[in-house]
């Protein structure tokens, strides 16, 4: 059976809303258009696809690996399709992890609001 005072706490509707959770209401309030425009998520998104890029890229000119130093060597290896693939891959990983925490904080905010209004009606009955 089903308690709505059960131990977990995310199942308690009638729990009220933390500062913490009020400040990221009010933040996410005033933010929320700023932070969806997709170069500003490129922009945001940058370190984070460095992170991937520059090892590989490490990985490809260090030499270690004996195979891809021979491929880099033939007249066939056109290193511009290698920056392009960097490319490529830098621009997916800094648009695509800012606009999945855009959709995490979207959600946490809608939540937030349902919960706020529950306990608003709440207080009224």
């Amino acid at each position: 059976m089903f308690h709505i005072f059960s131990g977990d706490p995310s199942l308690n509707l009638f729990k009220m809303l933390t500062e913490e959770e009020e400040a990221f209401i009010d933040y996410w309030k005033n933010n929320r258009d700023k932070d969806r425009r997709t170069f500003r998520q490129f922009l945001l998104g940058i370190p984070i696809a460095l992170l991937f890029v520059i090892p590989i890229a490490i990985n490809f000119f260090s030499g270690w690996y004996k195979r891809a130093k021979m491929m880099s060597n033939t007249t066939d290896f056109n290193p511009g399709v290698l920056l392009l693939a960097l490319l490529l891959i830098a621009v997916f990983i800094a648009i695509f992890s800012r606009k999945f925490r855009w959709d995490q904080n979207e959600q946490r905010y809608i939540e937030l609001l349902a919960r706020k209004k529950r306990q608003e009606e709440g207080k009224k009955n």
